[in-house]
């Protein structure tokens, strides 16, 4: 008596198919599972033999076997108790065998027969469709997310009895529908905006720059001048997200069972803010077995890194890879996984150990090797793909206590998505679709200087002690400004303003 059925399991982001065996065989009744079961899997044994006689099912009093195959690839997670539970059952007689191979079938049981969410569900919805299943059996709480995925059915069942009934024919059940222009209709709607912001206008212009050529951006201010408040309205100007790109995102938040329940696709760009205690593999992901890290849930959005001397050194230059690439590859005795990162990084620090240094009205009671000390925390290489470095001072009073607030985060948007979409044009047959992450040729071709723009290029990099490094990093950030005003060619005033983003290699820093 042995009975076949399709469940899945997940590497990285992805999901792919396992075959679910179960065998009946003369022997002291238990069961025991096999093909590389993790601790959640090996434990579901008490709950599938729960969930049966608690639900008034007959458990067949034989030895059962289940195997899990590829059996040379590790498992995880809860997924397999109802696949096991309706494969015991199926073997025992009660479902048609043929029935059970067209579906893909995931949950996690309850003791007394509820059917509760798991998580990568729509990876697993993605895989089921590739793998041209007729549809795929999830939690109801899992429904809404796995119904973005269009080309398979998706039968949301409650408990081990209704997805038995379905599966017998005695219980119609109506898959889920999504309609993924409902999904987007409140996309704009973020709970911060740049409107609360006053004062502050050229750190805004820096910012809008940023969001506009997905340009890294180091905020420098004393405490208190909103260098964090900022930050966290960034999102609420960028694009609103594609539907490849919420789909991917969703991935990510799946794998980690971050979707809430009853939710579909992340309809927001993310924004991510780790502690600065955060370790090296929370922050890029890893593990015995590899799990996406902070950089791939901040994948589409921003990365904000809140105080950045503070974070350890070798944590932060992990980061290199994602800023370079987009993503990250983590390799392990178990494999080797990609993950997705590409983020657009948002930094803030303090100009000196205690803050005030450009603070006109507090006095800094630092010397100059301990504020050399600190900025040195950063390494040059890391600082070298942050394209702008902009100041932020503390706000006066008369900003503070003004009833006006600022610019709508909806009207920069507007521009910011006009700007990008000449970007996009521009790139249109390479991989890179932003200013930022422009290579060498293409700074040939598409930053090319005139006599007054290359006249101040010199004097910035001669009298100014701008590094040489810092001359790709203005080039990018300059033709982000020519776009932004519509122009063909950079202009001389766009290097200068560029240069005026470049703080910390005025002040001798790197």
């Amino acid at each position: 008596m042995v009975s076949l059925m399709h469940s899945g399991a997940l590497s990285g982001i992805d999901g792919y198919l396992v075959e679910v065996e179960v065998n009946l065989s003369a022997g002291l009744p238990g069961m025991s599972i096999v093909g590389l079961p993790d601790a959640a899997i090996n434990e579901s044994s008490d709950r599938v033999t729960s969930a049966i006689k608690n639900t008034g099912l007959d458990l067949p009093l034989h030895k059962i076997t289940v195997n899990l195959a590829p059996a040379d690839i590790r498992k995880e997670g809860s997924a397999f108790d109802l696949p096991i539970a309706l494969g015991i059952l199926a073997a025992n007689g009660l479902i048609p065998g043929e029935r059970l191979k067209k579906f893909v079938i995931l949950g996690e049981l309850s003791l007394d027969g509820r059917v509760k969410p798991v998580r990568g569900v729509l990876s697993l919805t993605a895989m089921a469709r590739d793998q041209g299943m007729e549809g795929i059996l999830v939690p109801v709480c899992n429904s809404a997310e796995a119904s973005v995925v269009e080309g398979v059915n998706v039968i949301p069942v409650a408990t081990l009895p209704e997805a038995l009934e379905y599966l017998n024919g005695e219980l119609e059940i109506e898959p889920t529908q999504s309609n993924l222009k409902d999904e987007f209709d409140d996309f704009s709607r973020y709970e911060v905006d740049f409107s609360d912001v006053k004062g502050q206008h050229h750190v805004k212009r820096a910012l809008e720059i940023s969001a506009s050529g997905a340009h890294n951006i180091l905020l420098i201010g004393p405490p208190g001048s909103g260098k964090s408040m900022l930050a966290k309205r960034i999102p609420s100007i960028l694009p609103s997200l594609a539907v490849e790109e919420a789909i991917e995102t969703t991935k990510i938040h799946s794998v980690l069972g971050m979707v809430k329940n009853g939710s579909g696709l992340l309809q927001q760009r993310a924004f991510r803010s780790p502690h600065h205690t955060v370790s090296d593999a929370g922050l890029i992901g890893g593990g015995r077995y590899p799990m996406p890290g902070e950089v791939s849930l901040a994948h589409n959005g921003v990365l904000f890194l809140d105080e950045l001397p503070e974070f350890k050194r070798n944590v932060l230059e992990v980061l290199r890879q994602p800023l370079e690439e987009g993503e990250v590859s983590i390799s392990r005795a178990a494999g080797s996984l990609n993950f997705p990162a590409n983020f657009i990084l948002v930094a803030a620090m303090n100009p000196c150990p205690c803050g005030y240094k450009s603070d006109p009205k507090r006095e800094c009671t630092c010397n100059p090797l301990q504020i050399k000390n600190y900025v040195s925390k950063i390494s040059g290489p890391l600082l070298d793909r942050i394209d702008i470095h902009i100041e932020v001072p503390a706000l006066e009073y008369k900003d503070l206590s003004a009833k006006m607030g600022g610019e709508s985060s909806h009207s920069i948007r507007e521009r910011v998505e006009r700007t990008r979409k000449v970007q996009w044009r521009r790139f249109n047959n390479a991989k890179n679709y932003f200013n930022a992450g422009m290579k060498s040729h293409q700074l040939k071709n598409f930053c090319a200087l005139d006599t007054a723009s290359k006249k101040i290029m010199g004097l910035a990099i001669d009298k100014l002690g701008l590094s040489a490094r810092a001359h790709d990093r203005i080039l990018k950030v300059s033709r982000t400004i020519a776009d932004m005003a519509g122009e063909a060619t950079i202009q001389s005033n766009h290097v200068a303003e560029a240069i005026q983003y470049r703080t910390l290699d005025r002040m001798g820093m790197i």
